[in-house]
């Protein structure tokens, strides 16, 4: 069932998702080679402490850490750990915040120093569809009209979208429906109304769209060794077009 929310439950909504931009503004400011991804773990944690919001992930399915921190060939739910970034990496960072009784969800893939090329290309082209998708999140559209714009982008510049992970409805549960593909045909799927609220999460490989999980039962990595990269925000669908909740002002 699909839950629409009242203006008053989005602006409650679009604390949690506020805080989670700030926190995302925050890491994106630290990350640099020499660190590691449980610095970052820990930075979230002091963040929600003083934001008085909830770490969205730990717990959830029984995943163990605050934040989910990716690595170049990892697609989504790399566990923070002592992995020190190296110059040329590329980190994509998923987080989640809970506030008076709403989450709100979102990611960022980020260069680690100087890059390659094809690095940039691949961030830039995930930004560029997630970007792309909200614009076709608007009333009378349908899902799928969100999934085929990301997934026209993605693979009009040579790469793919993956295919085992989904976007997905939030608000007072992390996960609701629908769920939102980054690939299909358009004019399929629920009716946008306003009132809706998504999480919209391309998710694109340099290289084959298949991926597999590693034996920790969480970190998705690309089934060829090419790189990946993970763009997300959480929007709210009004009258004429989609509102970015997770996006700073």
């Amino acid at each position: 069932m699909i839950i629409l929310k009242s203006p008053e439950e989005i602006e409650r909504m679009a604390r949690a998702c506020r805080i989670v931009a700030e926190a995302l503004k925050t890491l994106e400011e630290m990350v640099k080679p020499g660190i590691s991804t449980r610095d970052i773990e820990r930075v979230v944690e002091k963040i929600m402490a003083v934001k008085g919001a909830i770490p969205a992930f730990k717990g959830y399915r029984n995943y163990p850490s605050n934040v989910c921190t990716s690595l170049n060939e990892q697609v989504v739910h790399g566990i923070p750990s002592g992995r020190v970034l190296n110059e040329g990496d590329i980190i994509s960072i998923d987080l989640g915040a809970y506030l008076d009784g709403f989450y709100g969800d979102a990611a960022v893939t980020l260069p680690v120093g100087r890059i390659t090329p094809l690095a940039e290309r691949l961030i830039e082209v995930t930004k560029a569809a997630l970007r792309i998708g909200i614009e076709k999140a608007r009333p009378g559209n349908r899902v799928s009209d969100i999934s085929y714009a990301i997934q026209e982008h993605v693979e009009l510049n040579g790469f793919a979208v993956v295919r085992s992970f989904v976007g997905h409805g939030i608000g007072r549960s992390l996960h609701e429906e629908p769920q939102v593909p980054n690939f299909g045909e358009p004019g399929h799927g629920p009716r946008l109304r306003e009132g809706m609220t998504l999480a919209i999460e391309p998710m694109v490989n340099a290289g084959s769209y298949e991926v597999m999980v590693l034996d920790d039962g969480w970190t998705a990595v690309t089934a060829d060794g090419s790189l990946s990269a993970h763009w997300e925000h959480t929007v709210a669908i009004t009258k004429k077009e989609a509102r970015i909740l997770t996006k700073l002002e």
